[in-house]
């Protein structure tokens, strides 16, 4: 059972792996839309955030346009209250501060709830435009982090073909494989050249000896020659006869 799952972790390890290796060289390939769609996703956030705080906003406005007509109305009231004391109609003065008091009581009774209203929808604003921002900056992030992985991987990419690590068909590998066999066969080729050479010599100095013992034939052939012709006339001279009158 050990060997079995040894090589069975073996054999995770190695999947594991080579599904890691295809997880990072998919990152790589879709890195800039991954990137891209993360802004997206962040924007899309914060059009989700707009619309409910433009709710939780509108609820405001409505309660605050409400607060706001009590209050005008208790102002009205009161400054026609003063119309009629300038009339010396006391009862008509007292009729309008009893709208006054009605007024009053709206407002006050609306106020605690205006106030934590304006505090949410001023809350609510001040995020929307701190998340505005942050998105501004995540986007010019995701536009320089683009950048630069474009940049790291090409210097990479330079990096492993200056230094001969890259691909399999790496074409610098691939032209100093050319250059060492054309090397290789210009080194033939002189080793034979220079063989043909050093025969060529021995041939020629054997031609050049024949040539001085053939000199040298001919030399010792004309000497002969010479002793041949020279004899018969002596002997010539010998049996001639004496000349007459002698």
């Amino acid at each position: 059972m050990g060997f079995f799952s040894d090589m069975f972790n073996r054999t995770g390890r190695v999947v594991r792996g080579q599904a890691n290796q295809g997880v990072s060289a998919l990152e790589d390939a879709t890195f800039e839309a991954t990137v891209n769609q993360t802004v997206a996703d962040m924007k899309t956030e914060l059009n989700n955030v707009v619309r409910a705080s433009a709710m939780a906003m509108s609820n405001y406005n409505q309660l605050d346009a409400e607060y706001q007509k009590y209050v005008s109305q208790s102002a009205e009231w009161k400054a026609r209250a003063g119309q009629a004391l300038d009339a010396n109609n006391e009862d008509l003065a007292r009729k309008a501060l009893a709208r006054k008091a009605e007024s009053d009581k709206q407002v006050a009774s609306m106020e605690t709830a205006v106030q934590a209203a304006r505090a949410a929808s001023d809350k609510l604003k001040q995020q929307v435009t701190d998340l505005k921002h942050r998105i501004d900056d995540g986007e010019r992030t995701a536009t320089t982090l683009v950048a630069r992985k474009n940049a790291a991987m090409a210097q990479q990419k330079v990096s492993e073909a200056l230094a001969g690590v890259g691909k399999a068909d790496n074409a610098f590998a691939t032209l100093a494989g050319f250059e060492k066999s054309v090397s290789k066969e210009e080194a033939t080729a002189k080793a034979f050249d220079e063989l043909a050479s050093a025969s060529a010599g021995t041939d020629a100095g054997l031609e050049q000896e024949f040539a001085q013992l053939q000199g040298h034939t001919v030399d010792a052939e004309l000497e002969a020659m010479k002793r041949e012709r020279a004899l018969p006339q002596v002997e010539i001279q010998k049996e001639l006869p004496p000349a007459p009158g002698h």
